[in-house]
């Protein structure tokens, strides 16, 4: 099932219209789980980051053994060229993928130089900007890079997220606020977290459990050029209760709102409007 609509696929060096199958039943990606992705979003005819975000992907590829195929600055070419297709009035979510092809010896490990790659367009809605969610604690929790490959945009670490999401909402909730393997705060299910008290502005500090992300390090630049004082800490669960607010950052959104944690509530949000305002003020002077 799609994500959005108005679809167009990057695939085998061309764009094609519509949700276009791309992986094989024996491809690697398929049985072992070695894709990798990266996000990002066009939205009043500009895709903010989206250099970055294509570094990235190349970056997470070499974390999951993946060959990297597409160098950045084309791939950015190719993703630039697709969205011509849309309006300025639509937004978009922007999805490049890899996934190895075969394995080696053994089958586990992907074998160097054969790699799938792909493009999805989706046309998807920006939330509202007034829109906030709701989160609770979760049972479940980031793992560590011994476990995991927390250095990357990486399929196999998503099931985790689902399961965070999973137990929120049948607990009635919209997000969830995650601990890292230390039990200390390190982000919601779907994106990074911000805290705000006294006007400073409180964000774990990247420990290896979570990627900081590329929306996250520009709310910071962002803030600081503001006057804001931004601490990147160590935070705890009972920081976020007695926050004055709280606010996600992703992609997707850029900035939502937080109203509620665990019977705890956020009824003003200053300092939230005043990130995405100045978010949006930036995007808005990017080509």
């Amino acid at each position: 099932m799609a994500f959005g609509t108005a679809i167009r696929t990057y695939f085998e060096g061309k764009w094609h219209e519509g949700d276009l199958p791309v992986m094989r039943a024996a491809d690697h990606g398929i049985w072992q789980g070695s894709s990798v992705f990266d996000g990002a979003r066009l939205f009043d005819g500009v895709c903010p980051d989206l250099d970055k975000h294509c570094e990235r992907l190349n970056r997470s590829a070499e974390a999951l053994m993946i060959t990297p195929t597409v160098a950045a600055a084309e791939m950015e070419a190719i993703i630039r060229e697709g969205l011509q297709a849309y309006s300025p009035s639509q937004s978009v979510y922007v999805r490049p993928m890899y996934w190895a092809i075969h394995g080696s010896k053994l089958g586990i490990t992907p074998l160097a130089g054969a790699t799938g790659f792909a493009i999805s367009l989706e046309e998807v809605a920006m939330p509202a900007p007034d829109f906030a969610t709701t989160v609770t604690r979760t049972r479940f929790r980031r793992p560590v890079i011994e476990d995991a490959v927390c250095n990357a945009k990486a399929g196999c670490l998503y099931p985790n997220n689902a399961r965070m999401l999973a137990e929120a909402e049948a607990k009635g909730y919209g997000n969830a606020l995650v601990a890292d393997a230390m039990g200390n705060l390190a982000e919601s299910a779907t994106a990074n977290v911000f805290l705000v008290k006294d006007g400073v502005v409180l964000t774990p500090i990247p420990n290896g459990t979570f990627l900081a992300g590329i929306t996250r390090a520009r709310h910071i630049a962002n803030l600081r050029a503001d006057g804001f004082e931004v601490r990147e800490t160590v935070l705890s669960f009972e920081d976020a209760h007695a926050a004055d607010e709280i606010f996600l950052s992703g992609n997707f959104a850029k900035v939502t709102a937080v109203k509620e944690f665990d019977g705890t509530h956020y009824p003003h949000r200053p300092v939230t409007d005043r990130a995405r305002a100045l978010y949006m003020q930036w995007a808005a002077t990017q080509a």
